[in-house]
């Protein structure tokens, strides 16, 4: 037995001297700028942005890229119809004619005939052209607008995800938390021989679920600040702190109202709307194809000393194509073609249009019940159940049963609110991305 404690003895001796040699070396270590370079980054405060929603739509209209990439189409549209204004250039040419008999050379008898030709355009197809150029544009235009209506839902739905996170974070802490101190409790009580050990057991096991369901959450929280970050076009380092929060404002819309202005105003329609008479101008540029454009040529001849007495002559040409074949018959049939396309397309999209909108009413409609539900009461009871029944068993007149049922139906009712209050505020962006416009709250 005395060998084995000096033995102990010495290796304890032997492992606190390896200790501290191993410290001091580290210590006189030189520290190179690459480790200095590390610390710095490590220890350097990570940026920080407080965000309303409505400075979160700021930011997004600047720096989303899809938005960018919708913003080229505009200018790219634009490009085309400062095209279709332009006059088609002219021609310009250079001939040269010589003889070579006789001992003739292009000095003494040659000739050189510059000349210059311009297409003129009949039947008004410069004007047509310019047209659908123009509602291309309007079209490109409103194809964006209907962009920022699309990626604004998902800005608004990805804050509104973070901030139910947010909110399920708390309630996960609150609930952790509280019942850390019941199992304290109930430790002690368990160590004095006044619960028995199952009954240990299990509320450790609620503790774990409440601490798993942090985990959880924590988890949730970051993925939805992740989807807003990309969103925003923001690094993965940046610290987002969001100040609106996911309150209940009631919203009671007109129906009727809202389908007619969807109908009317809202970006998708005024896009295919546009295409559409973009469509019928390309028809109406079409037909005038079958009218062939002239050619109009000047020219002036200079000829050598042994030419003829007209050593100098200006010339004139007309040319204007035969239209015997081709009088444009595959493009008018295409020009057709496209415009019942866009005619089906935009009533596809109208009718869209309404059953979107009236889905949308029906699910806020809804929705809203659901949470005027919990407000009515529904909440408080749950909260004060739980603590009557902690109360309780605290003094012996509750079972460790009673006391989890009321833990998990209070959670249960505060995380069913939380979501039916994040689903409700979603059906309103939903009606209103469903209308192309905000819809103003009570």
């Amino acid at each position: 037995m005395g060998l084995r404690l000096a033995a102990s003895i010495l290796c304890l001796l032997v492992l606190c001297c390896l200790v501290l040699t191993s410290e001091r070396v580290v210590a006189d270590q030189p520290v190179g700028p690459e480790f200095s370079a590390t610390v710095q980054a490590l220890s350097a405060p990570m940026p920080s942005i407080r965000l309303s929603l409505d400075e979160a739509i700021g930011l997004f209209l600047r720096q989303n890229v899809d938005l960018l990439l919708a913003k080229y189409g505009v200018e790219f549209s634009k490009g085309q119809q400062l095209t279709a204004r332009l006059f088609p250039n002219p021609y310009a040419s250079l001939g040269v004619v010589s003889s070579p008999v006789g001992g003739r050379t292009l000095a003494n008898s040659g000739q050189i005939y510059p000349q210059v030709q311009q297409l003129f355009e009949l039947a008004g197809k410069r004007g047509y052209r310019i047209e659908s150029a123009a509602f291309g544009t309007q079209s490109a235009e409103a194809a964006f607008e209907d962009a920022v209506r699309q990626l604004g839902f998902l800005v608004k739905d990805a804050y509104y995800r973070t901030q139910l996170a947010r909110r399920r974070l708390v309630l996960a802490e609150e609930n952790r938390d509280r019942f850390s101190r019941i199992l304290e409790v109930n430790t002690n009580r368990f160590q004095k021989g006044y619960i028995a050990e199952v009954d240990l057991i299990r509320i450790r096991l609620q503790f774990i679920d409440f601490h798993a369901q942090v985990i959880q959450t924590i988890q949730e929280t970051e993925s939805a600040r992740s989807d807003l970050r990309q969103l925003l076009r923001l690094s993965p380092v940046t610290q987002l702190e969001l100040t609106t929060e996911l309150d209940y404002k009631r919203v009671d819309p007109d129906i009727v109202r809202l389908r007619s202005l969807a109908l009317d105003t809202r970006p998708d329609v005024r896009a295919k709307r546009f295409t559409f008479s973009q469509r019928e101008a390309d028809l109406r540029l079409a037909r005038t194809y079958r009218i062939p454009d002239v050619t109009v040529g000047a020219g002036y001849a200079v000829q050598g000393p042994n030419g003829p007495d007209n050593s100098n002559q200006m010339a004139l040409s007309f040319g204007v194509p035969l239209p015997l074949f081709n009088r444009n018959q595959g493009g008018i049939m295409q020009a057709e073609a496209a415009i019942q396309a866009a005619e089906a397309d935009l009533g596809k999209t109208l009718n869209q249009v309404e059953n979107q909108v009236d889905i949308a009413y029906h699910n806020l409609t809804q929705s809203r019940r659901l949470v005027e539900a919990f407000r009515e009461g529904v909440l408080d009871d749950a909260r004060s159940t739980f603590t009557i029944v902690e109360r309780a068993y605290e003094r012996g007149g509750a079972t460790l049963l009673d006391l989890l049922d009321a833990v998990r139906t209070s959670r249960t009712i505060q995380q069913n609110y939380f979501e039916a209050l994040f689903n409700y505020q979603r059906n309103v962006i939903q009606l209103e991305s469903a209308v192309g416009q905000e819809i103003a709250s009570r």
